[in-house]
């Protein structure tokens, strides 16, 4: 079942932008770097992004970000990944997202744990203790 985020047929760049995570100059920019993100542009010449796209772009950010690979490595990979057709490329849109969110999490609570781990008092946000 495809995600309540992803219902429309074409999005916007700030569409996905916000859906992604991924500044607008990103998107920009990888379309340059990858031959396979290619969004079509509406008669204003504005970028409008297909559900395929979109996926195409959080595969893309799994393998850059999560994976770290290099763009020449990561253009290699979504080839190959594009050529097999196979279960690879039936991957889902949540299970990505969903993966992408898991990491971000984990980012978060590795942050709040090396911020508990120093001897120094965290400051507290709102009242203060009288």
């Amino acid at each position: 079942m495809e995600e309540k985020a992803i219902k429309r047929l074409y999005y916007s760049i700030s569409e996905v932008s916000r859906i992604t995570g991924l500044k607008p100059y990103v998107l920009r920019y990888w379309e340059t770097e990858f031959a396979e993100l290619k969004p079509s542009k509406n008669r204003a010449g504005n970028r409008i992004y297909r559900k395929s796209d979109v996926r195409t772009v959080f595969l893309i950010k799994k393998l850059l970000y999560h994976d770290k690979f290099t763009i020449e490595g990561a253009r290699q990979k979504l080839r190959a990944v594009r050529r097999q057709k196979g279960e690879q490329m039936n991957f889902l849109l949540t299970d990505v997202k969903n993966a992408d969110l898991l990491r971000e999490m984990q980012l978060m609570l590795h942050e709040i744990l090396n911020l508990l781990d120093t001897d120094k008092p965290v400051p507290q946000s709102g009242k203060t203790k009288k």
